[in-house]
């Protein structure tokens, strides 16, 4: 019998941030390029979900036992790993409720499941256009995935690769953005974005091109779109011309909402990070039963290799013959972090988790509202109509973005600029305060600004909804916090600003 090889001898946190690419790896102040830790941290205001959490002690001692499991077995890694998957497959069915027939493969992370998606389903000979939002509300990544090429310089089984090359043997694909906010940062209107994404899927065909949608839901700020109403039609209209993924990687969608996107026959993307909580870097394709018919034949370029293993995929797949048969140790171990958070999270009464949302939205609403220096986007409601009946917690926005305003006597439409938001969220995550990542957000007064993000996690409503609720006011009182350390530092770089104009008149 095989023992364990000698790449089972790294600790957990090292194991943690492996099999990934580029950000995961940690910096000088041991955390990662979203100001992540390895290690729990139960001091930090974590309100950074929408980028990434750093892993909880509850998930780290689920990862800690299932290290020692596997550490104590005599099998081989490969066996192990397709062995513990496969239990994590299972898991994830029975979490989500999902129907016998659905095939789950797992990828790295939500780019990762981008470059997989695209080249299975352009396995075919008719040329591909693929339509997705913005770069700026899904992630710059996902673009050079999509077009088929290497998006950083490791990938989650390479070492060393050269980004922006394209991918050997991969299927070179007319990729086409659709925006969803305007050059000020508002949010376009859905009826303009939904007459977009119909145009091209109609030139599309007229130019004898099949159609791969990347519908999402939710954006890095909340968006979805396109409507559902859009894409039920497009498909009645396209048939199987048309294929649709639904880019969920941000996890706020309910098992209801993604049992019934599969049931109209959409892949789902799906992350245990972002919204669940876990440790960035654990990705999942659920597959229904029609496309999974259609899809398990298919080939995939070789090189990806680099991406994704054998026992990513379930048996019988094509696409898995050509993959080597090799563990990603890491992947496992954050999927088991993951599931640790998703079962928390969907044990709590949905009615519970609909009720502090809704609660939690009015007070972020009216802490923004109550400070000049905050300018508030839109917090819309999240219609997936007719495929989804209103009331669901996931119909409530759970990311609040924000951009931040000068005191009285800047110009009109002053904010801070790109480098300021980046500068401040630096001095945020360095005082233990997440909030998620800068986003663009449009132009103000000539320059570009970005906008950062305050978050609910499934971790802060389970707290929020424990013992009774007797927490909820405690995860209240903690974003707002957040938000007026937020403000003081906002205010001192204006303050700054404000210094050399003030000395220019002098002189």
């Amino acid at each position: 019998m095989v023992r364990l090889s000698r790449r089972f001898r790294p600790s957990v946190e090292e194991l943690l941030v492996r099999g990934g690419d580029g950000r995961l790896a940690l910096g000088e102040t041991g955390s990662n390029r979203y100001g992540c830790s390895v290690l729990p941290d139960g001091d930090a205001a974590a309100f950074g979900s929408s980028t990434a959490s750093t892993i909880s002690r509850t998930s780290f001692e689920a990862v800690a036992r299932l290290y020692r499991r596997m550490r104590d077995s005599g099998d081989g890694n490969a066996v192990l790993y397709g062995r513990e998957l496969e239990r994590v497959r299972s898991m994830l069915m029975n979490l989500f409720g999902l129907s016998k027939g659905v095939e789950i493969v797992f990828g790295a992370s939500g780019t990762d499941l981008h470059l997989i998606a695209a080249q299975l389903v352009s396995a075919v000979r008719e040329p591909t256009m693929v339509i997705v939002v913005e770069a700026a509300e899904t992630g710059s990544s996902v673009f050079p995935a999509l077009a088929g090429r290497h998006f950083s310089g490791r990938a989650p089984l390479a070492a060393s690769l050269t980004e922006g090359a394209s991918i050997s043997g991969a299927n070179s694909l007319d990729v086409v953005s659709v925006a969803l906010r305007n050059a000020h940062g508002i949010p376009r209107d859905v009826d303009e974005v939904d007459a977009e994404v119909r145009q091209l899927c109609n030139v599309a065909r007229v130019d004898g091109q099949r159609v791969l949608l990347f519908m999402v839901d939710v954006s890095k700020t909340g968006l979805l779109a396109p409507t559902a109403r859009c894409v039920v039609e497009m498909k009645r209209s396209l048939g199987d011309a048309l294929e649709v993924v639904v880019d969920a990687s941000q996890g706020r969608i309910a098992p209801t909402t993604v049992r019934t996107y599969l049931r109209h026959e959409f892949v789902v993307a799906l992350t245990g990070s972002k919204f669940y909580g876990g440790p960035a870097f654990s990705g999942a394709l659920l597959i229904p039963p029609a496309a999974a018919k259609t899809l398990r034949g298919r080939q995939i370029p070789r090189a990806l290799r680099a991406y994704s293993a054998r026992a990513d995929w379930p048996r019988g797949w094509s696409a898995a013959a050509g993959l080597d048969d090799v563990p990603n140790i890491g992947l496992l171990l954050r999927w088991e972090a993951a599931l640790t958070e998703m079962s928390s999270f969907l044990a709590v009464p949905s009615a519970d988790t609909t009720r502090f949302i809704a609660r939690f939205r009015r007070a972020i609403e009216e802490r923004l509202r109550a400070d000049h220096v905050f300018e508030a986007a839109s917090f819309p409601m999240l219609d997936r109509q007719p495929l989804c009946a209103r009331g669901a917690w996931d119909t409530l926005p759970t990311i609040y973005p924000f951009v931040l305003r000068p005191p009285p006597g800047f110009p009109r439409g002053s904010v801070l600029n790109c480098e300021e938001i980046a500068q401040l969220h630096r001095k945020l995550l360095a005082a233990g305060c997440h909030l998620g990542q800068p986003v663009a957000y449009g132009s103000r007064s000539g320059g570009r600004s970005s906008a950062l993000r305050l978050c609910l996690s499934a971790r802060l409503i389970v707290e929020a909804t424990s013992l009774g609720g007797r927490d909820a006011d405690r995860v209240i009182e903690r974003a707002q916090a957040a938000l007026t350390d937020t403000a003081r530092l906002a205010a001192e770089i204006f303050a700054k600003r404000a210094l050399p104009d003030a000395r220019r008149r002098v002189a």
